[in-house]
């Protein structure tokens, strides 16, 4: 069960890259495409979304009842928006990009 869990979370981040990704591509004009790049974003966002599932589930979060592949999938995906937004309160910044 824990090895679906951490699938799940890795999918969950994975998604949450793709979505990124294709909105940086329709957000600007002749953006190329760069197949190693994209690999690479795609195996990060994996691994943010799988070690934020590993995070929650070490602290045990008793309101969130059993930890399933499910909830795996959506810490997973929130993984990355939750580290992004610590990073914008610590750089006092409401873009990252600037």
């Amino acid at each position: 069960m824990y090895t679906q869990i951490l699938i799940a979370a890795f999918g969950g981040g994975f998604v949450r890259g793709l979505v990124g990704f294709i909105k940086h591509q329709f957000s600007y004009k002749n953006v190329k495409f760069d197949l190693s790049y994209f690999m690479g974003m795609m195996f990060m966002s994996g691994m943010v979304g799988l070690l934020s599932a590993v995070a929650v589930n070490q602290i045990g979060l008793t309101f969130l009842g059993s930890f399933t592949p499910a909830l795996g999938f959506i810490v997973g995906y929130a993984g990355g928006d939750f580290i992004e937004n610590v990073y914008k309160i610590i750089i006092k910044k409401s873009n990252i990009y600037e």
